[in-house]
C-alpha cells in the first residue's frame, strides 16, 4: 500500500488534554504509529499547550493537528471524521468526553483512571451499553512484562487458589510531592491517590486474581504534605509556588520550572491564558488528598488483600506477595533506589522526578515443602517497566493479546478507590455492590 492510501484507511484520533502526559500519544502516532492512525484534532482550552503538540507533529514530519476548544468538542468530531478519541483531561472530566465520543459514534481510549465519581462511572457504562461503542482504559501497567508474568504463572496454578495477597507501592520524595504541587492535590479533581494512582494497583490485583472486589475497609490521612504537616516537621513553607521564589532555592520539594524548556513550554508559557500553576508548594494550604492510606479488600473468590501506599518514602517501587494454597509467588520492584538531592546528575530538573533507568525486579517462588526458586524476569525498557511501549503498540497496532482493558476493568478499579474513599469517611467496610445497582459494567463478568 502506498503512503496516500495508507493514509485515508488509517484511523482517525482526536486527543483532548495536551497535558504532558498526552505528549506519549501524540509521539506515537507521529511516529512509530504513523502508518497506523493519525491525529486529526486536538481539544483544549489552552492554545499554547496544543501548540506544543503539534510542534511535536511538525517536527516529525506529519501534518498538524486542527485545534478546537472544548466548547467545540462535538463540532470537532463531526468536522475532522474521528474515529476514536484519547482523553487526557484532569480525571474529573474523563466522563464527559467519554460520553460524548461514544454518543457520536466513536471509540474511546482513556487515561486511567476511567473517571473520577461514582456518577461519571455510571454514565459511561449507560453510554457504552446503550452505543455500543469501545471504551478502553489506559491501564499500562498491564502491559509490564513482569506483570504478565506473574499473571501468566498465576493463571497457571503456581501457588494454587490464591488465599492472599499483599501489595506495598512506595512513592519517593519527588515522585509522591508531584502529586502534592499540582491539579491532584484537590480531591475534587482526581478523587485523591486512591482513585488516580491505585487504580492502576487495584487493576492489577483484579487482573492478576481474576476476581471481583466485593468489601474495602480503608484508614488514610495526611501526614507528611500540606501546611500543617510542613511546620511540624520543619520542613519548608512560606512561599506560593517554586517559579521565581527566593525561599525556593533552598527547598529540595520545590519544582523550579524554569530548568526545564519541556515545563517552561507546556506550563510557564502557557499561564497567561489559564491561570494553572504546575509548581505549587507541597506544604502549602488547599491540600485535600491523602499522602498515606491503607486499604483491605475481599473479593468474590474469598481472596483478600492488604494494600499500602504511601508517598514520602526515601527510595521508590513496590512489594507484591500472593499466598495461596500451594505457596507464595512474592515480586519485589526497585525503581528508584534512593531520592536523588538537588544538584544531582539523576535529577536535572530540581524538583521532577528521576528518571526510572534501572529498574531492577526479583520474582521468588516459593512451593509447599521445597526450596525457594529465583524466577528470571523481563525488564521492559521506558516508562512503567515498558508498558508503555506496549500499550501503545496495543491501542494502535492490536498487539493486545487479550488483556485491552475495558470499561468494566476501569470501573472495578475505580470503585475500589471509591469504596476506600468512602470507608475513609466513614470508618466503616464499605460494600462495593452498594456503590453501583446490579446490571452495571461492574457488576458484570470477573
Amino acid at each position: 500500500m502506498n503512503s496516500t492510501a495508507a493514509q485515508q484507511t488509517a484511523r482517525r484520533y482526536a486527543l483532548v488534554g495536551t497535558g504532558a502526559r498526552a505528549r506519549m500519544y501524540t509521539r506515537a502516532l507521529a511516529t512509530t504509529h504513523a502508518h497506523q492512525g493519525r491525529l486529526v484534532a486536538l481539544c483544549d482550552p489552552n492554545r499554547t499547550r496544543m501548540a506544543v503538540h503539534n510542534a511535536i507533529l511538525a517536527d516529525a514530519g506529519a501534518e498538524e493537528a486542527a485545534t478546537y476548544a472544548p466548547a467545540d468538542f462535538a463540532r470537532m468530531l463531526a468536522a475532522e471524521a474521528v474515529d476514536e478519541v484519547i482523553v487526557c483531561t484532569v480525571d474529573r472530566l474523563h466522563a464527559d468526553y467519554v460520553v460524548a465520543a461514544l454518543e457520536a459514534g466513536c471509540d474511546a481510549i482513556t487515561e486511567k483512571p476511567m473517571t473520577a465519581d461514582l456518577e461519571g462511572c455510571r454514565r459511561i457504562a449507560e453510554a457504552r451499553r446503550a452505543t455500543g461503542r469501545r471504551v478502553t482504559v489506559g491501564f499500562n501497567y498491564r502491559y509490564n512484562p513482569v506483570h504478565r508474568q506473574v499473571h501468566r504463572m498465576l493463571g497457571e496454578g503456581v501457588i494454587g487458589e490464591i488465599g492472599s495477597v499483599h501489595f506495598e507501592w512506595l512513592l519517593d520524595l519527588r515522585h509522591g510531592a508531584d502529586y502534592f504541587r499540582r491539579w491532584h492535590r484537590d480531591k475534587r479533581q482526581s478523587g485523591g491517590l486512591l482513585v488516580h494512582k491505585s487504580s492502576h494497583h487495584f487493576d492489577l490485583v483484579n487482573w492478576w486474581t481474576g476476581a471481583r472486589p466485593e468489601e474495602v475497609f480503608a484508614w488514610g490521612g495526611l501526614f507528611f504534605y500540606g501546611q500543617e504537616n510542613g511546620r511540624r516537621h520543619g520542613l519548608a513553607g512560606g512561599y506560593e509556588r517554586g517559579h521565581r521564589a527566593p525561599e525556593a532555592q533552598a527547598d529540595p520539594f520545590a519544582l523550579h520550572m524554569s530548568d526545564s524548556p519541556d515545563l517552561t513550554a507546556l506550563y510557564l508559557d502557557a499561564e497567561h491564558e489559564d491561570g494553572y500553576r504546575r509548581d505549587l508548594n507541597v506544604f502549602g494550604p488547599g491540600i485535600t488528598i491523602e499522602d498515606d492510606m491503607s486499604v483491605m479488600v475481599r473479593y468474590s473468590t474469598g481472596a483478600r488483600l492488604t494494600y499500602h501506599l504511601a508517598a514520602y518514602s526515601p527510595w521508590e517501587g513496590y512489594r507484591v506477595a500472593f499466598t495461596g494454597s500451594r505457596g507464595r509467588l512474592e515480586l519485589d520492584v526497585t525503581e528508584v533506589p534512593f531520592t536523588p538531592p538537588p544538584g544531582h546528575a539523576a535529577a536535572p530538573v530540581r524538583g521532577m522526578p528521576a528518571p526510572k533507568e534501572h529498574t531492577v525486579s526479583r520474582l521468588v517462588l516459593r512451593r509447599h515443602w521445597r526450596e525457594p526458586e529465583e524466577i528470571p524476569v523481563e525488564v521492559g525498557e521506558g516508562p512503567h517497566g515498558g508498558g508503555d511501549v506496549r500499550m501503545l503498540d496495543a491501542l494502535f497496532g492490536g498487539a493486545d493479546d487479550g488483556i485491552r482493558p475495558d470499561e468494566a476493568d476501569g470501573a472495578r478499579a475505580l470503585l475500589t478507590g471509591l469504596a476506600a474513599n468512602a470507608s475513609m469517611a466513614s470508618g466503616a467496610p464499605a460494600r462495593v455492590a452498594d456503590l453501583l445497582p446490579a446490571g452495571t459494567a461492574a457488576g458484570g463478568r470477573p
